[in-house]
């Protein structure tokens, strides 16, 4: 039975790892080229408050209680991507430290070339 859950966990997260936007956009920021538009994508976070917040409006006047899903699927989007801007920062200044000693070590030890 553990087995079962296990394989259906596994499953399910490589699904929503390649098919959902939201995880393709922070795979896409993870990368070299993309670590600079993590602080740009924390503006993503807004939206999806906003969003939390009116069907939570909703709720409150009577809507369907169905809506609490959206809620908590808003919030925890919000969060991903509020939280991957100083990620994003952390790993460009990684990067950025790990290029320099690169270039650093190739330089010096690099052939003197005299004309």
């Amino acid at each position: 039975m553990l087995r079962l859950i296990w394989t259906a966990s596994e499953h399910a997260r490589y699904y929503l790892r390649f098919y959902m936007p939201t995880n393709i956009a922070l795979d896409l920021i993870r990368t070299r080229r993309g670590l600079k538009w993590g602080v740009p994508a924390m503006l993503l976070a807004v939206p999806y408050l906003y969003a939390a917040s009116v069907c939570t409006t909703i709720i409150r006047d009577g809507g369907p209680g169905w809506l609490n899903v959206l809620v908590l699927l808003f919030i925890w989007n919000a969060m991903k991507f509020a939280i991957m801007g100083p990620v994003s920062l952390v790993l460009l200044v990684r990067v950025r430290l790990h290029e320099f000693k690169e270039r650093r070590a190739a330089s010096r030890y690099a052939p003197m070339v005299t004309a």
